[in-house]
Formats: structure tokens, sequence, C-alpha cells
């Protein structure tokens, strides 16, 4: 995949799904696209630095949040950075997400306004 981020790569990338969405994926060995994903024919995710405003935008007043982190060396190899947000290079997944590559995960709640407590973890 070509493009990179204007600084070294992050060990950890994060997605962030809805409660519903994660109880379905228990049941499962990957991760199913949420419909944004399927939508852009590609998996969503963003860095420790561009999280919080991901949030804001697309869970604002969402409870129980859950924001997975993701080993970048698992999926690397279907990783592409593009431009997104203020031309900010995202992270995008051009391959389904094995639940193996996931670290951690953690629930948050978001107000209306799209705030909320990140988790420590989050690097």
């Amino acid at each position: 995949m070509t493009n990179s981020p204007k600084t070294s790569e992050p060990q950890f990338l994060y997605k962030i799904v809805t409660a519903s969405h994660w109880l379905t994926a228990n049941a499962l060995d990957y991760l199913p696209p949420m419909q944004i994903d399927t939508d852009d024919g590609f998996m969503h995710f963003s860095t420790a630095t561009q999280l919080r405003k991901t949030l804001e935008l697309y869970f604002s007043g969402e409870q129980g949040v859950v924001i997975l982190a993701i080993e970048r060396q698992q999926v690397q190899e279907n990783l592409k950075w593009e431009p997104s947000r203020g031309g900010d290079l995202f992270p995008h997944l051009f391959a389904p997400l094995e639940k193996s590559a996931i670290v951690w995960h953690k629930t948050v709640d978001v107000s209306s306004t799209g705030q909320c407590d990140l988790p420590p973890d989050i690097i």
C-alpha cells in the first residue's frame, strides 16, 4: 500500500464501534465492517491524536462506544494512509480485521457535545 504518515508510524491504531456492533462481533473471528466502512470500501481507523475528533464527529451522544486498539504491524500489509480531515493522513484497512489483531478494547460514553474520557492506554 502507498503513503505513510508524516511522522513515524504508531504502534497502535484505533477502531471505534458502537456497543451493538461489538456485541455482534463477539461471536465471530473477525470484526465485521460498520456501515461507513462498507460504504467507503475500507475500514476506518484513527491514530491516538485523531481519536478525539473522530469520536466527536461520528459518535456524539453514544453510550458504550467501544475503542479497539489494533497492533499496526498485524495489519500493515493491507493498510493505506490516505488524506482526510484537513489533509491529515488516516489509516485505512483494505482487508478484514481479524480479532487476533485487537490488543485490547475499552468502553467509553461520549457526551452530546462529543466529549469523553479516553482510556489511559491510548498512546
